[in-house]
């Protein structure tokens, strides 16, 4: 019985945490793997209007967040894949059940996904915006490290919220390191005002399609 349990439990008990934690560095490695799989496919159907890939994309999406949820995190191939990745770093503990309420909502839009898309063979707006939504959750964990379905968890379970990455379901006061200074908001809205300045200055310009530098290379050979 013991054994089965560990087989199919969900987190690691290690020395000195009270509750079952996952590696947040392997997390975040899977996440942009599937970030890069979704945005490709997003391509595909932005410029060739060819859903071959999303498809594809959803089934193992949906798969991999199954066997994390239903099974055990550890037998996920991304997961797995991801703790390769990082093999050499030190572990980032989190807590497990905030990651599994994530990864829940997470079957939830691939599972109306894969039948809408897969089974259904249809698109509409509602597969669109679970995409954009899949897409925004992966790209927060990947980039920034932001679990945002571990904090809508913390929405609903306060008393029980524990670890999460960064500390992000705790309200905590910010380090001095951490504080957006005016004159750092300035040079940000400078930033905005610089890309606007280009686009105006170099939009003629940019706008005409680039040339083979060969040919350029050859006609200034030639006079």
């Amino acid at each position: 019985m013991n054994s089965q349990n560990t087989l199919t439990r969900f987190g690691e008990n290690v020395p000195g945490y009270e509750v079952p934690v996952l590696n947040e560095r392997e997390i975040r490695a899977s996440a942009g793997i599937l970030f890069v799989l979704m945005f490709m496919s997003l391509v595909f159907i932005l410029f060739k209007e060819d859903f071959l890939l999303i498809k594809y994309f959803i089934i193992l999406f949906l798969t991999d967040l199954m066997v994390r949820v239903f099974i055990n995190p550890k037998f996920s191939p991304l997961l797995i894949i991801g703790r390769l990745i990082v093999s050499r770093q030190a572990p980032e503990y989190v807590a497990a059940a905030p990651k599994k309420f994530a990864w829940k909502i997470g079957i939830s839009l691939a599972g109306m996904m894969f039948f809408l898309l897969d089974i259904v063979n249809s698109y509409s707006i509602i597969t669109g915006m679970s995409c954009i939504i899949c897409l925004i959750f992966l790209f927060f964990e990947s980039s920034f490290g932001i679990c945002l379905g571990c904090m809508i968890y913390g929405w609903f379970y306060k008393d029980k919220v524990q670890l999460c990455p960064g500390e992000i379901c705790t309200e905590r006061k910010k380090e001095d390191i951490q504080k957006t200074s005016g004159t750092q908001l300035l040079v940000l809205l400078g930033l905005f005002a610089y890309i606007v300045l280009l686009v105006v200055l170099l939009k003629d310009h940019f706008s005409t399609n680039p040339r083979n530098l060969w040919a350029i290379a050859r006609t200034i050979w030639n006079g």
